[in-house]
């Protein structure tokens, strides 16, 4: 992978460098073929199922600390913890839809992430309605790379000789 983009270089003689693939779609969504669509779909419907079946895990702790009556106050902090823990990973997870975190940033909020995985889903849920999650930084990166290959590859028609001085 290259630094700069995140697009792999491809082997001598090829014609550029390739996309990188994206989880769940692979390469299909540089020129939406290949059951793109379908796939679109089933990530949307799956990552809803996953968040919702995710709700009900919790509703059933929820319901296991009212049993265990330890207390309102307690109860409430838990309640509290898991929303503002699922909006930061929402906010985190579609944030990194249109850019590339910091890795020590991303390793640091690790914890957070686990917390809020229903965050997560439902950003996972809400961007694979318009597009490949993802997709919009990949095909910045790609297409980035592309024109830096294009402009590497080109050459000077001509006399260089025939050539003005400034």
């Amino acid at each position: 992978m290259s630094d700069d983009t995140g697009t792999q270089e491809t082997p001598a003689g090829s014609t550029g460098p390739r996309p990188e693939p994206i989880r769940f779609f692979g390469t299909t969504w540089v020129e939406h073929e290949g059951g793109y669509a379908a796939r679109r779909t089933a990530v949307a419907v799956g990552s809803l199922a996953a968040a919702a079946a995710s709700c009900l895990v919790l509703r059933l702790a929820y319901q296991g600390l009212q049993i265990a009556a330890i207390g309102g106050f307690v109860t409430l902090l838990m309640v509290v913890m898991f929303a503002i823990c699922s909006a930061m990973a929402f906010r985190h997870t579609w944030d990194g839809f249109t850019r590339r975190h910091d890795p020590d940033r991303q390793a640091s909020l690790r914890g957070l992430l686990a917390v809020g995985f229903v965050g997560s889903l439902l950003a996972y849920f809400f961007r694979s309605l318009t597009e490949a999650p993802g997709e919009r930084l990949h095909r910045e990166e790609y297409e980035e790379a592309r024109r830096q290959y294009e402009k590497r590859t080109t050459r000077r028609s001509g006399n260089p000789k025939n050539r003005r001085r400034a």
